[in-house]
């Protein structure tokens, strides 16, 4: 039977899970900004402008010292590396086979992206950056329409496809433009690349949701991860059952915990903090769920038709 939490209690499970409010910080600022991406698993980019990226605002939130520098330096030293969680994201280095599923699913055609395929300018695309080294969209030049998938380049989709299944990576940006080389070019030797079978896949997927959130339910950890949702349902019974979860109701829905969560409700939970969020804050993405945890509801209204704004 499934032990039974407060509300009061969930949520701070969940905020300190988060690293909100951060806790005292030690060390160099940069490592402090590397630690949070590792711990919360993916950084997710925001790709419009108005003020700053909120990627940056997630980071900040975690980390008082951060600078928009550190983001770029972590780039350039390959701890990170930009690729798609449940949409683009800055992700740790040290979770790099865990992008290969993907990967591999776009690449033998089992998985689809935005694009259609042309091969014949992929190989070509692929081999310019094999001969010239980094490069980015601009220097392929198109001197027809745009037209197709949100009006975009050919050679645009052959990169953007190209990165997707995994033979570019992106090393750096320039003015926010993505640079793309070849992924032997970019990734660390000492990365591993082998590929994780299905149950490790969704293993990786559960333990770094439940780090991250403090608790979930299936249908949160398989967020937009497509042909996902049956395996994670089957695997978090089975972590249960082995003792590497725990199965707690709040308000009478089930979710699940790592045990060593549970030791968070005796840390102290700031009350005179206050933190502004943006939408694509790591602990807000999913509406549904912050509707049922903190009785609290948004709407993106950049995403909104501007007559019902």
């Amino acid at each position: 039977m499934a032990e039974s939490i407060s509300i009061q209690q969930a949520r701070k499970l969940v905020l300190l899970s988060q690293r909100i409010p951060p806790a005292k910080q030690s060390g160099r600022a940069l490592s402090v900004t590397l630690s949070a991406i590792e711990h919360l698993g993916y950084i997710q980019i925001d790709t419009i402008s108005a003020i700053q990226r909120a990627h940056h605002h997630t980071l900040w939130n975690r980390n008082p010292r951060y600078l928009i520098s550190q983001l770029d330096e972590l780039m350039v030293n390959r701890r990170i590396f930009e690729y798609w969680s449940h949409a683009a994201a800055y992700l740790p280095m040290q979770d790099f086979r865990y992008s290969l599923p993907r990967k591999q699913a776009i690449s033998n055609g089992n998985e689809n992206h935005w694009y259609e395929r042309d091969k014949q300018l992929m190989e070509s695309v692929l081999r310019r950056i094999a001969d010239e080294g980094p490069l980015m969209a601009k220097d392929f030049e198109h001197n027809g329409e745009k037209r197709g998938e949100w009006s975009s380049k050919p050679a645009k989709r052959a990169l953007e496809n190209l990165f997707m299944q995994g033979e570019l990576m992106v090393p750096y940006r320039h003015n926010f433009h993505k640079v793309y080389d070849l992924t032997e070019q970019v990734l660390p030797d000492d990365t591993d690349t082998s590929l994780p079978n299905p149950q490790e896949y969704v293993r990786f997927l559960i333990t770094r949701y439940l780090r991250a959130n403090g608790l979930g339910m299936a249908s949160e950890i398989s967020y937009l991860l497509k042909n996902t949702r049956a395996l994670v349902s089957d695997t978090l019974q089975e972590m249960v059952s082995n003792g590497e979860l725990i199965l707690i109701k709040v308000n009478g829905n089930n979710y699940y915990v790592l045990p060593k969560s549970f030791e968070l409700l005796n840390i102290p939970l700031s009350r005179n903090k206050l933190k502004i969020l943006s939408p694509f804050d790591n602990l807000l993405i999913q509406r549904k769920r912050m509707q049922a945890l903190f009785d609290f509801d948004y709407q993106l209204e950049c995403y909104v038709p501007e007559l019902l704004r």
